[in-house]
């Protein structure tokens, strides 16, 4: 197992280092120059005792962007082994400090999500598969299909149309409400809460769909197992033939779904917290990427690599945990 993982570690780095010349490549062959904006801009300031000149050759000589794109990235990547990723050319603070100050926010939103979808996909999946070809198992499909097919921008404006515009039960955007700061404790935590509730049933409605047609399919495939068939004859209970011999069973490619969500929790929802404008990784990435924030562009996708190969390599290991067969030598 510790020979494995290591191998696995030495190829996601090499991914990891790809992916980010990628996307370094990427954004040093844009036709537009955002170093001459942010030189231009801070040249700009009443209290900046630089030229414009002097501000575009500091910051380029900084980032590496007056060399080669290899010898650019390999100064980049120098920096970001040491944990060196610079400041951010927007939010005008450091990199890794600005992360920290919005990450959690996602990391909450997309917990409680995890909660509600596993909560409701898992179960109404292996119930549709009991029931086969019934109007359950319909009902459950159409309803899967629907937030399968749904794009997120439209049910996030629709729920925003008909629960914060016309009925007035939230509002229409943001974490907190304009009376926050006067509310107790207690009060502050309920008000934030109520700001999550159409941001929760959007991702919840997105991933709900998917996670419950997975589940039918494989519980519809153990069912027709052998050894299913052998428990049902020895004439164990239906509840214990289901929970304890099925379900087990439904959870190995059920690892590989889930595992997909650790990035999603850590990188955020771009473009459900922008719509709702929540303030976490995803809604902050989205506005560094679109200004041209190059070291929290980097950063950020960085993370989202390592984030993925680490996901990748727990996965493997859950599959060891929950299935017997399955042993790495």
């Amino acid at each position: 197992m510790w020979k494995f993982i290591v191998k696995r570690l030495i190829t996601g780095a090499f991914i990891v280092l790809a992916g980010a010349f990628v996307v370094y490549a990427v954004i040093r062959c844009l036709p537009t120059s955002y170093v001459e904006a942010v030189a231009r801009q801070r040249a700009s300031n009443p209290t900046s005792t630089k030229t414009y000149q002097e501000w575009l050759f500091q910051l380029n000589a900084v980032y590496g962007l007056d060399k080669g794109i290899l010898h650019g990235f390999l100064v980049w990547l120098a920096e970001a082994i040491r944990g060196e990723f610079g400041d951010s050319w927007l939010f005008g603070v450091p990199v890794v400090q600005k992360f920290q100050d919005v990450v959690w926010y996602s990391v909450i939103l997309n917990l409680i999500t995890l909660f509600v979808e596993t909560l409701a996909g898992i179960p109404l999946g292996i119930l549709a598969a009991r029931k086969q070809y019934s109007k359950t198992d319909y009902a459950v499909t159409i309803f899967a299909l629907l937030g399968i097919s749904l794009p997120s921008f439209f049910l996030a404006t629709t729920l925003k149309y008909v629960f914060a515009v016309k009925l007035q039960w939230f509002d229409i955007a943001g974490l907190v409400g304009r009376y926050h700061d006067q509310l107790s404790t207690f009060g502050q935590i309920q008000d934030i809460l109520l700001h999550m509730v159409l941001p929760v049933i959007t991702l919840g409605m997105l991933s709900i769909g998917g996670l419950m047609r997975y589940t039918r399919t494989n519980m519809l495939e153990v069912l027709s197992s052998d050894y299913i068939r052998t428990a049902r004859a020895k004439g164990l209970p239906e509840r214990k033939v289901i929970n304890k011999h099925a379900f087990r069973n439904t959870l190995i490619p059920l690892v590989t779904y889930m595992s997909y969500l650790l990035p999603s929790m850590f990188g955020g929802s771009m473009i459900t917290e922008t719509l709702f404008q929540i303030p976490g990784i995803g809604y902050i990435s989205y506005q560094a990427i679109t200004k041209g924030d190059i070291p929290f562009t980097m950063f950020y996708n960085l993370f989202m690599f390592i984030l993925t190969q680490v996901s990748l390599i727990i996965a493997d290991i859950m599959y060891a945990a929950v299935d017997p067969r399955v042993r790495i030598e």
